[in-house]
């Protein structure tokens, strides 16, 4: 197990413990496939999780976007014609 440390632009730092290596490693490869530092890469995809909304019961979140499906009735299916 590895330590993973960040250093942000504004001076702020993240440290993660207790990584394995070869999660480090395939994080590396898929930085470089892009051209990309592994801190660039790892802010991004950080900043974009921490934009997603927080899911904590799956089946309350399947409720919620089954709500913003609209209802149509058979007839308004049509026969698939």
């Amino acid at each position: 197990m590895e330590t993973v440390t960040a250093t942000a632009k504004r001076g702020t730092t993240l440290t993660i413990r207790g990584l394995d290596v070869a999660i480090i490693e395939r994080l590396k490869i898929h930085a470089r496939a892009k051209g990309r530092s592994l801190e660039a890469d790892l802010r991004d995809l950080l900043t974009y999780a921490s934009g997603q909304p927080l899911v904590l019961d799956p089946l309350e979140e399947a409720d919620r976007i089954a709500a913003m499906t609209p209802r149509m009735t058979v007839a308004q299916m049509g026969d698939g014609k």
